[in-house]
């Protein structure tokens, strides 16, 4: 049925806990039949075992998604178990709040290879699978506030965020002939536990002076007067999934409560 996700095949990368266990689970909720991928194999099982007992079809694969031949086996996984793919999510990603010039070489490229790196070969590896089944396809990745606006304590990470809307618009054009859309969203403030270790970096570079400041100051402009919690994003990211969205692609939406208005 229109905008329906039932009995799509996706992969959630990232999905061992935090946003991207909350996509998968919606996705599941709603019919999906869903691979968690996340580099944690442990959290993944975890959180498929959830899905499961929840009454939802899944299984769990354990990926770093800057390994293309780790990218590649966890797509010949889910094929070989479900029979095709339909919808990759690129959800991994790492950050760090550190001083613009104290970012390091080292904290660059491990922050692009997960975040740039990792939605590059994904995509690629997606398109790949994609174009063999012959019926088109979605990929949806995760950007950020970080990817529209720059921030002094994240360089780094607000560059890699760039990349992937950069990514994402380039992956439309390329890919529109196989029937395949590519779109992103862009969350703000989440309340997972990357925040607790991003709280923890500025504390460590005395950026803020107590714990939870950061997330106090950093989300004291949103004009919904809150930070959110995975299940304000789940509609988004279900429907960029779902056949409600066939005619949209290279797209970045904005689901952050109005931190960044473009």
């Amino acid at each position: 049925m229109s905008g329906s996700v039932k009995d799509k095949i996706i992969i959630v990368t990232g999905a061992g806990r935090g946003l991207g266990a909350g996509m998968a689970g919606d996705l599941a909720r709603n019919g999906a039949k869903v691979a968690v991928a996340d580099l944690n194999a442990d959290n993944a099982g975890s959180v498929a075992e959830q899905i499961r007992q929840a009454g939802g079809d899944a299984i769990s694969v354990g990926v770093d998604v800057s390994d293309r031949a780790q990218v590649k086996e966890m797509i010949a996984k889910v094929v070989e178990k479900y029979g095709r793919l339909d919808v990759l999510f690129n959800n991994a990603g790492i950050s760090q709040t550190c001083p613009f010039m104290d970012v390091t070489e080292e904290d660059f490229i491990r922050i692009y290879k997960v975040n740039s790196l990792g939605v590059l070969i994904g995509t690629q590896e997606a398109v790949r699978q994609m174009r063999a089944q012959g019926h088109g396809g979605k990929i949806v990745n995760t950007a950020s506030i970080a990817g529209k606006q720059g921030w002094p304590d994240y360089a780094h990470y607000c560059a890699s965020k760039f990349a992937v809307v950069a990514l994402t618009q380039a992956a439309a054009r390329s890919f529109a002939k196989d029937g395949i859309t590519v779109n992103c969203f862009s969350p703000g403030v989440v309340a997972t536990e990357l925040w607790k270790q991003l709280d923890d970096d500025a504390l460590q570079h005395g950026i803020t002076s107590k714990p939870e400041q950061l997330i106090t100051e950093f989300s004291s402009n949103i004009l919904l007067g809150r930070v959110s919690v995975p299940k304000d994003i789940v509609g988004v990211t279900t429907f960029l999934a779902s056949d409600a969205s066939d005619y949209i692609t290279g797209q970045t939406i904005m689901v952050d409560g109005g931190m960044v208005l473009i």
